[in-house]
C-alpha cells in the first residue's frame, strides 16, 4: 500500500465524523496524478511553505511598520503563530490537521506592504480612481490561483481556497470546520501577539488593559482561548466557543481597536503610507511604459495592483527613494 493511501485510510479510522477527508477533496481546477507519499492537503501545504510569496511575508508589517527591532511580530510570525494555534485545535478536536495547516500558512499570502495601512490605502487608491476595491484575502486567492509559478499558480485544492478566502470575519463562515479553525486561530493569534508587540512598544501598560476582560481571560490569554474553544467544540459539527469567552475576546478586540490599532502613537508613520503607495501606483501605472510593456490594455490595471500588493516593507521604500527622493550630485 502506497505511504499515501495508508496516512487516507488511518484519517477514515481516526479523525472525527466531522472532518474533511483528503480522499474525498473536491480536488484541484487541473487534475493531477496522485503523490505516492503525501495526501493533497499536504502536498498543498508544502507548495505554500516554497512560494515566493511566502517568504515576502517575513518583511511584511503585522502592526508596527517594518520594526527595526528584531522582536516585533512581522507577518510571517503572525502566519506562523496561526498555523500553530490551527493545528493544536484540529488535533485536539480529531479535524484535518494537514488542511487546516494548509488554510493557516496561505491565508495572508496577497497582504500588502504596510499591513492594514496598506491594504487601506490601496483600497482608496482603487476606489476612487476605478471604482472597485482591494480585500487581501481576495488577493491571498489570487496568489495562489493566477500568480505564483510565473503566472500558473499553485493548483490548490477547492478546500484550501475556500478557507484562505473566507478566512476574515467580514466574509462567510468556511465550509470546513478546519476553515473555521483558521478563522478563530487568526484572531487568537493576533489578540495575544499584538498586546505583547504593544507592552514592548510603551504604547499600552498592562494596567490599562480592562480587568473586566482580564478576570474572564486570566493571564494566559491564549490558553484560555483555546481551552474553551476544544471543550465547547469537541465531538459536535461546528465550532463553538462560550459565550462568557467569546464576549470577553470581542471586548478586548475593540478595546485593542482603540488604543493601539488606531492609537496616533503607534500608527504615526502609517499616515505617510498612503502618499507613498499613490506616488508608486501613479509612476507604475501611468509613468513607467517599461513596467507596462508586452501586458496587454485590459491587464495592465490588474498587473499594477499585483505589483503593488506584492512588495515588501522594505521593497516599497526603497523604490519610493529611488524614483522620488533626489540623490546627492557627485561627479565621480
Amino acid at each position: 500500500m502506497l505511504i499515501r493511501e495508508e496516512i487516507e485510510r488511518r484519517e477514515d479510522q481516526f479523525l472525527s465524523p466531522f472532518a474533511a477527508r483528503s480522499s474525498k477533496t473536491a480536488g484541484r481546477k487541473r487534475p493531477e496524478e496522485k503523490d505516492p507519499y503525501r495526501t493533497d492537503y499536504q502536498r498543498d501545504r508544502d507548495r505554500i511553505i516554497h512560494c515566493k510569496s511566502f517568504r515576502r511575508l517575513k518583511h511584511k508589517t503585522q502592526v508596527f511598520i517594518s520594526p527595526v527591532e528584531d522582536h516585533y511580530r512581522t507577518r510571517l510570525t503572525h502566519t506562523l503563530e496561526v498555523s500553530q494555534i490551527a493545528r493544536t485545535l484540529a488535533r485536539a478536536l480529531q479535524l484535518n490537521e494537514d488542511l487546516t495547516e494548509a488554510i493557516a500558512l496561505g491565508h495572508d499570502l496577497g497582504h500588502t506592504p504596510f499591513g492594514h495601512g496598506g491594504e487601506h490605502a490601496l483600497d482608496d487608491i482603487l476606489f476612487k480612481n476605478f471604482g472597485i476595491h482591494f480585500y487581501h484575502n481576495l488577493q491571498s486567492v489570487r496568489v495562489v490561483e493566477c500568480i505564483e509559478k510565473d503566472g500558473k499558480g499553485l493548483n490548490l485544492t477547492a478546500e484550501v481556497i475556500e478557507g484562505i478566502r473566507n478566512h476574515p470575519s467580514e466574509e462567510p463562515w468556511p465550509k470546513t470546520l478546519e476553515g473555521k479553525l483558521v478563522r478563530h486561530s487568526d484572531r487568537f493569534a493576533y489578540l495575544r501577539h499584538d498586546i505583547e508587540d504593544a507592552l514592548n512598544a510603551k504604547v499600552l501598560e498592562k494596567k490599562e488593559i480592562p480587568g473586566k476582560y482580564m478576570n474572564v481571560l486570566g493571564e494566559n490569554i491564549l490558553n484560555t482561548f483555546v481551552s474553551d474553544l476544544i471543550d465547547h467544540s469537541r465531538g459536535k459539527p461546528d465550532i463553538i466557543m462560550s459565550s462568557r469567552v467569546e464576549d470577553a475576546m470581542n471586548g478586548l478586540y475593540a478595546f485593542m481597536y482603540e488604543h493601539v490599532y488606531t492609537n496616533p502613537f503607534a500608527k504615526r508613520e502609517e499616515g505617510k503610507v498612503p502618499d507613498m503607495l499613490t506616488l508608486l501606483f501613479r509612476h507604475y501605472h501611468y509613468d513607467d511604459p517599461e513596467f507596462r510593456n508586452g501586458v496587454a490594455e485590459a491587464d495592465q490595471l490588474q498587473h499594477t495592483v499585483d505589483f503593488i500588493a506584492g512588495m515588501t516593507d522594505r521593497f516599497a521604500i526603497n523604490k519610493f527613494e529611488e524614483l522620488f527622493v533626489p540623490r546627492e550630485w557627485r561627479t565621480a
